[in-house]
């Protein structure tokens, strides 16, 4: 399949309310507004293709650059590629959801994660937070740096009131993650949740959202979610 016929292909599938939802979230214009069950069947066709995944990422067509992240081959990319697609990602549906997940599946995801979380720029430290749910929530408890996660959740406590608004939400889910999914830093998670207490999220044109990541988490342990791990971290 060439780009073209992607492009066609999704056009199809587009539909309007979902397009009006997209853009309520941040989307602008290009884009057509299929769900994202629906571009399974294009993918199960297509698997793994880096190339058309660089070239439906540069339309700078939401659609299609969400459609890259799921035929996108993560090994196969550098550090400066997550970068450029970090340049493209114009707000938290892609940077979060797209640009982030691809990385979680590759090999130098905690690097690149560790980068933007410094980095000081809203979407790059929302995605790096953002990476490390997903790596958590998949990849088992010793892959990980006990002492490091550890840090991430005192630096957490210490400035998710003040971080950018986009951030604090991925800071929140970062929490939460913890808590739930990497049970060597459980107990330690739930207590910064409940220091942390509910955290205000202003949004543009909109009521602010209050995220409470120690009742979120109260809720799992409830539903038995102690200790979940997904099988697959794209769709």
């Amino acid at each position: 399949m060439d780009l073209e016929t992607v492009m066609q292909e999704l056009e199809a599938l587009g539909k309007e309310r979902a397009k009006k939802i997209y853009i309520s979230n941040g989307a602008h214009e290009p884009l057509f507004g299929v769900a994202t069950g629906a571009m399974k069947p294009i993918a199960k066709k297509i698997k793994i293709n880096q190339r058309l995944a660089e070239e439906l990422y540069a339309t700078g067509n939401y659609d299609a650059m969400y459609f890259a992240g799921i035929i996108a081959d993560p090994k196969a990319m550098t550090e400066s590629d997550f970068d450029r697609w970090m340049d493209g990602a114009y707000f938290y549906m892609l940077s979060d959801f797209v640009v982030a997940v691809t990385l979680s599946e590759s090999d130098i995801a905690q690097d690149v994660a560790d980068k933007w979380i410094t980095s000081g720029d809203e979407l790059r430290m929302s995605a790096g937070w953002s990476c490390y749910c997903w790596l958590l929530g998949n990849r088992l408890d010793n892959e990980f740096s006990e002492s490091k996660i550890s840090i991430m959740l005192d630096i957490l406590k210490n400035s998710i009131h003040h971080s950018p608004e986009r951030t604090k939400s991925a800071m929140n889910n970062f929490l939460y993650t913890v808590a739930i999914s990497y049970l060597p830093l459980h107990e330690k998670a739930v207590e910064t949740a409940k220091e942390v207490g509910t955290v205000e999220v202003k949004r543009d044109k909109k009521k602010s959202s209050f995220l409470n990541a120690y009742e979120s988490i109260q809720k799992e342990i409830d539903r038995g979610k102690l200790g979940f791990k997904r099988k697959y971290v794209r769709c």
